[in-house]
């Protein structure tokens, strides 16, 4: 039997939701979005049961201060040309912009030495970078995706972001966003596990675990009680795994997961919850040009469930430690100052609520040589048992598709094993078009 032990009352660790007592709404942590190039958590929401509650879309509108729009998006162009018209005409970037950004692609056109140490902040001035493509896409798009400064970046993660968000294919680069809370979401997963005898032990929480050589079991003790069980999956936040490492038995490798775990830094991420009396724009999300909110999400469209009389927008801030240093009253109000910068009308409604969330300990970061830190699935010290989680080996950086790809790594190391040897990594997409020919 499959035990699932969970400190909180509902699954999803970081991708979650919660009724905030102070707008009475139910709010997710953080808006998190996956793209088509996110097989395995793809696969994973097929299994449980709620890939039609995933809003797709395939464009991307940047706006100025002032309210001008670029649209980005795929064209019938072969990949990677496919982004290229769009780009091209897109009043964002100057023509010295698109330059550089042209010859920055053409050098990530092929994959990167995995094993590079070089920055991406040097990277990019190595690449004769504009001062709009720096601001506009690279600290924008590409330090938003992997939340994090350029210089806190290891250009082998930048390079992947890129192509698969922008040149693999069209496919690869769509975006998906949940139409229903997170904590919804995942609720597949409960009834998933149950339906097929597992037990889910939800509000408890690893205290300690003892391994028995002599019956190759472990027995686990939980705030709930003690489990009896033949193998054992860490999938906990780095963090975490820290805080358990000394309830566990000795063993020689442990010191030495420490010190990669030590290795590891977070990094926040922000997000404003806006209730406006009106509708201020028909847009199901943004990004937002030169200013300190990054990303607008219309949620009214999004969860039309809602039934919002006005406008519901969630905006979010990423790899900002001074925005994450603001009180509540600061960051709403500048987040409100700024937004009426992209969307004239937000001068004329009212706001009728608001929230502000603070998930500090959003992502894990990606410097160089940050790989060296990140254990593999069966690179645990202790026994039959493994490692998952998000920071773990899985070639991704922080989002939950490497979340879902550590579990599924696990869970064939675990058969592997047992000497029940299965497959549950999903493969990834293939290039499209003229990258099919590009090694």
């Amino acid at each position: 039997m499959v035990h699932l032990i969970e400190r909180r009352s509902y699954l999803g660790g970081r991708a979650s939701s919660y009724l905030h007592p102070g707008v009475n709404e139910v709010l997710d942590n953080c808006q998190h979005a996956l793209f088509g190039c996110c097989t395995n958590l793809i696969a994973f929401y097929e299994r449980i049961g709620v890939g039609n509650k995933i809003h797709w879309t395939s464009g991307m509108t940047m706006i100025e201060p002032g309210g001008r729009r670029s649209a980005l998006g795929p064209s019938l162009l072969p990949a990677p040309l496919h982004g290229l018209p769009k780009l091209l005409s897109a009043h964002a970037f100057t023509l010295a912009d698109k330059l550089s950004l042209a010859r920055a692609f053409s050098a990530l056109i092929r994959p990167i030495d995995a094993n590079s140490t070089e920055p991406l902040s040097a990277w990019l001035e190595r690449h004769g970078q504009s001062a709009g493509a720096m601001n506009r896409f690279w600290r924008l798009v590409i330090a938003s995706a992997l939340n994090a400064d350029l210089d806190q970046i290891a250009v082998p993660y930048a390079a992947k972001v890129v192509r698969e968000l922008f040149m693999n294919s069209a496919e690869a680069g769509a975006m998906g966003m949940s139409t229903v809370p997170l904590s919804e979401l995942y609720a597949g997963a409960e009834a998933f596990l149950s339906e097929r005898g597992a037990e889910l032990h939800l509000n408890s929480s690893v205290e300690s675990a003892e391994w028995d050589a002599a019956t190759s079991k472990w027995t686990v003790e939980t705030r709930t009680g003690p489990l009896v069980t033949d193998y054992l999956i860490l999938a906990l936040p780095f963090e975490a795994t820290a805080k358990l490492i000394p309830g566990l038995p000795p063993a020689e490798g442990a010191e030495k997961l420490l010190t990669q775990i030590s290795n590891h830094q977070h990094w926040p991420i922000c997000s404003v919850h806006l209730w406006f009396d009106r509708q201020i724009t028909d847009l199901d999300h943004a990004v937002l040009l030169d200013r300190e909110i990054h990303w607008m999400y219309n949620k009214s469209q999004l969860q039309p469930w809602r039934k919002t009389q006005g406008s519901y927008v969630e905006l979010v801030i990423s790899a900002s430690r001074t925005f994450a240093a603001l009180d509540r009253k600061q960051a709403i109000e500048q987040s409100v100052a700024e937004l009426a910068e992209f969307f004239p009308a937000v001068k004329q409604a009212k706001i009728e609520k608001a929230a502000l969330i603070k998930e500090v300990r959003a992502t894990f970061g990606v410097p160089p040589g940050i790989d060296a830190n990140r254990p593999s699935a069966n690179q645990s010290p202790w026994p039959n048992s493994f490692l998952a989680g998000d920071w773990t080996a899985t070639g991704w950086p922080s989002t939950m598709e490497s979340a879902a790809r550590s579990g599924h790594l696990a869970a064939e190391a675990l058969c592997a094993k047992a000497e029940t040897p299965h497959s549950f990594l999903a493969p990834d997409l293939k290039p499209r078009g003229l990258m099919r020919f590009i090694r």
